[in-house]
């Protein structure tokens, strides 16, 4: 699912006729209830800030607000300021099409039961469900904070269990900013009562990781700096 952020001045040169087409789009995922264009709305535009998911989607939201969405991802506060700043830009000879950058990714995990996959990783590990989609439930996205896990229902295993296990093989991994902190959330799932593949501990390459095994067995590393 695609997460948007705020886009650094000294990219190629956007187009106007794109970014409107962008702020279109914004517009209509609100309209059509997409459920993860709600955080994007919330992390880009303050005063959506305190609103959850649904509280975003009963709010008012114009073309001026997806306008407004779309000059703060490229440093603008408003949708005037980014035309007028694309206007003042100075428009090298050779330029082309901006490249696409892939901005964000989502770690894909299967898992056998998919109400159980997001009560542990919700009540555990302290995610929050962002959808559960089919009748009965077969796929469904958890988030905590900028890390997101895609779950996919499946009837048998896909990986050899020994064989996953033996080559510590993961199936996503997380990192925060601080040692404080990969401590701290450590000590969290602790007290959580989570199952530790691997136990907090210094990697030789100047991190500090513990792998979480989920109910499924998928192996989750969380990593961050050593000192």
């Amino acid at each position: 699912m695609p997460t948007y952020a705020t886009s650094n001045r000294s990219a190629p040169i956007p187009n106007i006729e794109n970014l409107k087409k962008q702020a279109k789009l914004i517009l209509r995922w609100h309209r059509d209830r997409y459920y993860p264009v709600a955080a994007q709305i919330r992390t880009v535009l303050p005063r959506y800030r305190e609103l959850g998911d649904s509280e975003v989607f009963a709010a008012s939201f114009k073309l001026s607000d997806a306008q407004e969405f779309v000059a703060r991802q490229h440093g603008f506060e408003s949708w005037r300021a980014l035309k007028r700043g694309i206007d003042t830009m100075p428009k090298p000879a050779d330029q082309t099409h901006s490249k696409p950058v892939i901005i964000a990714t989502a770690a894909q995990l299967f898992v056998s039961d998919i109400q159980a996959s997001c009560d542990f990783f919700t009540q555990k590990l302290g995610f929050s469900t962002v959808f559960v989609y089919g009748e009965p439930p077969f796929y469904a996205q958890v988030r905590r904070d900028a890390g997101r896990l895609n779950l996919r229902c499946v009837d048998a295993p896909v990986m050899d269990p020994e064989l996953r296990d033996r080559e510590s093989l993961l199936s996503a991994d997380m990192t925060v900013d601080t040692h404080a902190e990969i401590k701290q959330l450590f000590l969290e799932f602790q007290a959580a009562g989570v199952t530790f593949f691997q136990a907090l501990r210094k990697e030789p390459w100047g991190a500090s990781t513990f792998i979480v095994k989920d109910p499924d067995g998928n192996l989750l590393l969380f990593a961050g700096p050593a000192n």
